[in-house]
């Protein structure tokens, strides 16, 4: 997708090159809210709870800075606080001092919270197929992949870069290379 440069007319809440914005907020929110609700049934865990076990396996040691960690799941730092108080209380997360500088905190996944996040990923997965695979024609597909490339390229650097302290010198096995 080639990036445009913005159009002279100034946008108006009616001018009709809102529709597919509109449609990308929606069809977000109902995803993001669906597949919330069955991680939630299934595995009593959010999907930012997820994202935040996902983001923790996939980094060195499966060890991340928690300012990292709120990046990229897109939460306040005082939010990712939070969400990581409530992984350690159920035993799913550990905190501990950053190996690189001993004045960060990081969280830690557990033996138990790869074994949970592994279960979820399966309800993850499977909701991915289900909900967007499996309604997107396949021609379509490589369409939108070009079209969110090409967006996050142009919001610039973020979620996830840099998350990491100390490199990783053990096992990385993870739950899933996707999603």
């Amino acid at each position: 997708m080639t990036v445009t440069a913005p159009v002279a007319a100034p946008l108006t809440a009616r001018d009709p090159r809102l529709s597919p914005w509109r449609a990308f907020l929606l069809a977000h929110r109902r995803l993001f809210r669906r597949m919330d609700e069955e991680l939630r049934l299934e595995h009593d865990l959010s999907i930012a709870e997820y994202e935040a076990l996902l983001t923790i396996a996939q980094a060195p040691n499966r060890r991340v800075r928690m300012g990292s960690l709120a990046e990229s799941v897109l939460l306040s730092k005082s939010g990712v606080t939070r969400l990581v108080d409530r992984l350690v209380t159920d035993g799913l997360v550990e905190r501990g001092a950053c190996l690189a500088d001993a004045r960060g905190a990081e969280a830690i996944l557990t033996a138990r919270g790869l074994t949970r996040l592994r279960a979820a990923s399966e309800t993850h997965l499977r909701g991915i197929d289900e909900h967007f695979l499996a309604i997107v024609d396949g021609d379509d597909l490589a369409v939108l992949e070009r079209t969110m490339d090409s967006l996050a390229r142009e919001a610039g650097p973020g979620a996830g870069d840099a998350a990491y302290c100390a490199p990783d010198k053990g096992d990385s096995t993870t739950p899933s290379d996707r999603g």
